[in-house]
């Protein structure tokens, strides 16, 4: 097979590489994560000109048509300037699920909006009881005519503090845990009986628990088959599953670079610490897992598009390459820098925070064993 990307795929990764280092410099990052909603308007809309925003969406709602190779070439980009964006809960997430599973009226209407940077998306999923369980949906709709009624909590819903739309799970049929039974509806925010609790999460971004309280919605919000929508949630995070792998492989090449570049410089009796053999091993073990991370998150990628079984088996062996992997490359980004590696000041801590987000993210390295084996 060829690896090699195409002239356009090779634009596309310089042009954000590009924009990170003129107008996302580090402590400019550090301001933005600090402040508000944690990223930046300008930015969002600058994403929006550059095309970023419109790439995975069908050219009839005004996208590129693109492949989730070009995703993944954003993400792992981001994740290089570890960028802090909705990008990935708006576009790759909820925006990819939308798509998929909406009718053409629900995508007509939304993703335009989404493709011009006007309407933010978050997905609602998870709940505080279900461990990582897809059908581990308590949050009940029920149906009352042409509307549809939503009690129940979701928990670490990414960016729905600035979101327009949720796109969220109740169980509108079954017992807690069926695998029948659970729907997807689009609930806007300004709806009332919404409200949210916003958290900072520990590596700059942003997450919130939102509570429905007799929340209606008309029977056109459906996302999908009543009672059906497990297998394209399935499926909707699995593609944020091979993002967030592209991402964290991304941020493991730039804790390679910084590290070697720190190695090569800075100089401790006599001579730079990148002289010292035992370093050069260590060194050459952080190179060695960023190829494999890269390998397996494009692995993912690549089988987005095969049969279910196929999809989840290299989804999941990329999740654990890139938890026990990045792991390592974090941890050992901070100790080759020494005591300045744990300062706030420095990105290399921050690189390990994002890596150690990741690891959680969409389920760790044990949930996706046993996914591996049981796909």
């Amino acid at each position: 097979m060829n690896f090699q990307f195409s002239d356009e795929q090779t634009l596309i990764r310089d042009s954000i590489s590009r924009f990170l280092a003129d107008e996302y410099a580090f402590d400019r990052r550090l301001t933005l994560t600090a402040d508000g909603l944690g990223y930046s308007d300008v930015h969002w809309q600058q994403f929006a000109e550059l095309g970023w925003l419109a790439l995975p969406f069908a050219e009839q709602y005004g996208g590129l048509d693109a492949t989730p190779v070009e995703t993944m070439i954003i993400m792992e980009q981001f994740g290089r300037g570890l960028m802090v964006s909705p990008y990935l809960s708006t576009i790759v997430f909820a925006g990819q699920l939308l798509a998929n599973a909406g009718s053409e009226e629900q995508c007509e209407t939304i993703l335009p909006d989404v493709i011009t940077g006007d309407r933010l998306l978050a997905c609602a999923y998870a709940e505080p009881q279900s461990r990582r369980a897809l059908s581990g949906v308590s949050t009940r709709a029920e149906r009352d005519g042409d509307i549809f009624v939503i009690n129940g909590d979701k928990s670490l819903a990414i960016y729905a503090e600035c979101a327009h739309t949720l796109i969220v799970s109740a169980r509108t049929s079954g017992v807690d845990h069926d695998a029948h039974g659970v729907s997807l509806f689009l609930v806007d925010t300004p709806t009332a009986g919404i409200s949210m609790t916003h958290h900072r999460t520990h590596d700059g971004s942003r997450a919130s628990d939102i509570t429905l309280h007799n929340v209606t919605v008309s029977a056109d919000k459906l996302i999908g088959e009543l009672d059906n929508g497990l297998p394209a949630l399935d499926f909707a995070i699995d593609v944020a599953t091979a993002a967030v792998c592209a991402e964290a492989s991304g941020a493991m090449w730039a804790v390679y670079e910084q590290t070697l570049a720190y190695l090569k410089t800075r100089e401790q009796f006599g001579q730079t610490l990148g002289s010292l053999q035992a370093l050069q091993h260590r060194l050459v073990d952080v190179y060695t897992s960023c190829e494999l991370a890269q390998s397996a998150a494009l692995d993912a990628t690549l089988h987005l598009g095969a049969d279910p079984a196929a999809r989840r088996r290299a989804v999941s062996a990329a999740k654990v390459t890139i938890a026990n992997h990045g792991k390592t490359v974090g941890q050992e980004g901070v100790q080759l820098h020494g005591g300045v590696g744990m300062t706030m000041e420095l990105p290399i801590g921050h690189y390990l925070k994002r890596l150690t987000a990741i690891n959680a993210a969409f389920g760790d390295a044990n949930y996706h064993l046993r996914r591996y084996q049981n796909p």
